[in-house]
């Protein structure tokens, strides 16, 4: 059983940054295609950004592509999000996910965490 830790979230004001870290417990030395999600008050949950197990390729939701960036520790099964230039809109419960395959990009992963707060106040 694979367990994944998010941590990072926290408040700031629009136009700072945040960066997230996500990492895969019981993992068992696998490869893991990673990703991250997120979910607003009221919202249902929405795809961010995701990396294969060998850094490229990498997918982004258009609303953060050139503000976010996905980086990952494949040594380590830890996956990254650094997110600038925050807006409030980017307010949302974040969650990152996995699946032992090499990339799924917007698609289902068989693990997740169980999410870190981002609050962007305006």
């Amino acid at each position: 059983q694979v367990h994944m830790v998010e941590s990072g979230g926290g408040l700031v004001q629009a136009g700072g940054s945040l960066k997230l870290s996500c990492e895969a417990f019981g993992s068992a030395g696998g490869r893991f295609g990673m990703a991250w999600f997120r979910q607003a008050p009221g919202k249902e949950r929405e795809f961010v950004a995701a990396m294969s197990w060998s850094h490229y390729p990498t997918e982004y939701a258009d609303a953060v592509k050139g503000r976010f960036t996905i980086s990952r520790d494949v040594d380590k099964n830890t996956v990254y999000l650094e997110m600038n230039s925050l807006k409030p809109e980017d307010t949302a419960v974040y969650f990152c996910a996995a699946d032992q395959v090499f990339f799924l990009g917007n698609r289902h992963y068989t693990y997740g965490g169980q999410g870190t707060q981002v609050t962007v106040s305006s």
